[in-house]
């Protein structure tokens, strides 16, 4: 995973950039790049809708079972920044195929395995791989669309993995049920290997001015503030939304009266409006990264408070919980592209140490969610605490305007 320099130009610095006209479309590689993150989001988050099915046939509670969810997310935290310093001198397209043909295997592992155990580790390993496309695919995403629609490209790769939640994960989990819960993980290892196919035709070599950077320039790039502020924004953005959408259901049930069987059509709702929210802060944050960031926390902000205080209304829950998918998660790849832009010389390193802080926030803001459901608040905690966890969105993504504005 080579780190290159020159693949984006913060605007308030390049004001050459804002002249430069975003192409009509986005090139084929894109979009390629955008299937393998549809892939590495249904791995994710499918075996949750599997736990039994694996519990039932592995002899382990469902409890132990969840496992399979949680080292997944431990590999992402860790994988990503530790696969971009181990593979930083090979080229992006090698990355790429290389990370695709590791995540066919860990899924053929799984497919086959009877262990326990052995599972784990074959999906500690898939995690790794899936850091390590991710990060390179948001990089090679904004190489190829060029500086002037970069968060747009990036927007595009992010919605492949909003697109999972939409259609992958439902379907994986339905032929789990019809042909049994290793069928998913066959499926997924074949189209894995049919993706290595068409990065090798439509991924670029790196060219001459693609050089690798040594490892002490790309530490001394973690040295950069504002890197550290929009990271701190990837982690409490994803934080505040996924702690109160990780426990949603028992909100819609307990509160919102909504029947158990409608329950996954809301869910539905949430990543149709995530992935809307993708595309749309993509091409808005191009020109207006900082605003769009902005808008996007207050707007996730108001929308779980509003969730906290009028849960009780099934109608305005439903509308809120896609809306809240649309403004919480619209602006990730905005935060993505700069993240990668104030990384400056170790841009692969800093689109993986956004991918960290992703699954960080996530983590953290799950877990303390969970602690209220046993407190006098209820269903109702996750979202008042998504709603604190979202309002610090507000303090790295406002300094870095200010910052923005003194630097222009």
């Amino acid at each position: 995973m080579s780190s290159r320099g020159g693949v984006l130009q913060d605007p308030a610095d390049a004001p050459v950039q804002a002249r430069t006209p975003a192409p009509a479309r986005l090139p084929l590689v894109v979009y390629v790049l955008a299937l393998g993150t549809f892939l590495m989001g249904t791995t994710e988050f499918v075996v949750a809708g599997l736990l039994p099915e694996i519990a039932g046939d592995l002899q382990v509670s469902v409890a132990q079972s969840g496992m399979l969810i949680t080292v997944f997310a431990v590999g992402m935290i860790v994988g990503a920044p530790l696969m971009s310093m181990l593979t930083r001198r090979m080229p992006q397209r090698r990355t790429l195929m290389l990370a695709l043909v590791v995540f066919a295997a860990g899924h053929v592992i799984v497919a086959l395995g009877s262990s326990f155990t052995l599972l784990l580790a074959a999906r500690f390993m898939t995690a790794l791989a899936t850091g390590a496309f991710w990060a390179v695919a948001n990089v090679a995403a904004a190489r190829a669309a060029g500086p002037a629609a970069s968060s747009r490209a990036m927007g595009l790769v992010g919605a492949g993995a909003m697109l999972a939640n939409v259609i992958g994960v439902p379907i994986g989990a339905f032929a789990g049920q019809l042909m049994g819960w290793r069928g998913p993980f066959w499926a997924l290892a074949v189209l894995a290997l049919a993706a290595v196919a068409l990065i090798a035709r439509t991924v670029a070599h790196d060219g001459p001015d693609q050089q690798t950077v040594s490892i002490r320039s790309e530490l001394t790039s973690l040295r950069s503030g504002r890197l550290w502020l929009a990271l701190a924004a990837c982690a409490t953005t994803t934080g505040g939304v996924l702690a109160a959408y990780s426990y949603i259901s028992p909100l819609l049930t307990d509160r919102a009266g909504i029947p158990g069987g409608l329950v996954p059509l809301v869910l539905v709702g949430f990543g149709i409006g995530a992935l809307i929210g993708s595309l749309v802060g993509g091409r808005l944050g191009d020109s207006r990264p900082h605003t769009t960031t902005i808008v996007a926390a207050a707007g996730a902000t108001v929308l779980l408070l509003a969730i906290s205080l009028l849960s009780g209304y099934t109608v305005a829950t439903v509308v809120l919980v896609a809306l809240l998918g649309f403004f919480g998660l619209g602006a990730n790849p905005v935060l993505i592209s700069l993240s990668v832009r104030f990384a400056d010389k170790a841009p692969t390193l800093g689109s993986a140490l956004s991918v960290s802080a992703f699954n960080l926030g996530t983590a953290v803001g799950s877990w303390i969610a969970g602690l209220t459901l046993s407190t006098g608040l209820g269903s109702v905690g996750p979202a008042v605490v998504g709603t604190v966890i979202a309002a610090l969105t507000l303090i790295p993504t406002t300094t870095l305007a200010l910052l923005a504005r003194r630097r222009s």
